[in-house]
């Protein structure tokens, strides 16, 4: 028998890290949970966020995860600690890319879009001193995009609207690297780079989180080796499963996608 593993998000956005699993580890199979219901976990409150981070790992167990991905920002941010000391498999959290920016920027201003609570999270703030001495952070809160992505708004007027305000104000401040800090943002890259200079890079978390998927499974003697048999991608939504499918648009022959009550 062949252990999952187990990825969860507050909605559809952490697909876009299930990708970058799937994609470097073909021969694991993988559970989904998109936790719509109570998206976005960013407007939440601390102990709201680990309570729905221990629901969802919980869940995860329960279905036979060999490991969880913790595809959400602001719950790595938040929860991963506790659920470390409090759970035996093991996991991986997300982090934005900061580092990666801070040696890439010429112009010494990157800027990061995120959540509210990953941004005022200890975790953030304790990455974000790292490099503050040296380069300026400027920070924006993408209020509105969660929802708007996880109503299937992804290329409306609104959308285009909130883009343009947040993007003006990051070129303002000379900014060459743009942190997304949510794993929702990277389906708005194709808007961004209209609105961004070309100079801007766009950096996300995806491959870093995949790479390190595969060294922690390759540790604890997790990883897969089996390429005999077709992968088994499961996907449960407490929401609505049409947004799930819309960005699954390409795999949906070869994933199941179901609304389940968690």
């Amino acid at each position: 028998m062949q252990y999952p593993i187990g990825i969860f998000d507050s909605g559809i956005g952490g697909t876009s890290i299930w990708k970058a699993i799937t994609t470097l580890l073909p021969n694991e199979d993988t559970i989904y949970l998109a936790d719509s219901y109570y998206a976005p976990y960013g407007k939440r409150s601390k102990d709201e966020i680990v309570a729905l981070s221990i629901k969802n790992t919980e869940k995860l167990i329960a279905l036979g995860a060999k490991m969880i991905v913790v595809a959400c920002n602001t719950a790595t941010t938040n929860a991963i600690e506790y659920l470390r000391t409090s759970y035996d498999v093991p996991f991986i959290g997300i982090e934005p890319a900061i580092k990666p920016a801070a040696l890439r920027t010429k112009t010494k201003n990157i800027g990061i879009l995120a959540t509210k609570g990953t941004l005022s999270s200890d975790l953030f703030a304790k990455t974000s001193n790292k490099y503050s001495d040296t380069i300026n952070i400027h920070e924006i809160t993408g209020s509105g995009l969660v929802e708007l992505i996880e109503e299937g708004s992804i290329n409306s007027p609104e959308m285009e609207v909130l883009l343009h305000s947040y993007t003006d104000s990051f070129i303002e401040k000379n900014i060459d690297c743009l942190v997304l800090g949510c794993t929702h943002y990277p389906y708005l890259i194709p808007q961004l780079k209209k609105l961004l200079p070309d100079h801007i890079d766009i950096i996300d978390s995806g491959e870093a989180v995949a790479r390190q998927t595969k060294t922690i499974l390759n540790e604890h003697t997790l990883l897969s080796k089996s390429a005999s048999f077709e992968r088994n991608y499961q996907f449960y939504t407490n929401g609505k499963v049409e947004p799930l499918t819309q960005v699954l648009t390409a795999y949906t022959n070869k994933v199941t996608i179901e609304y389940m009550n968690f």
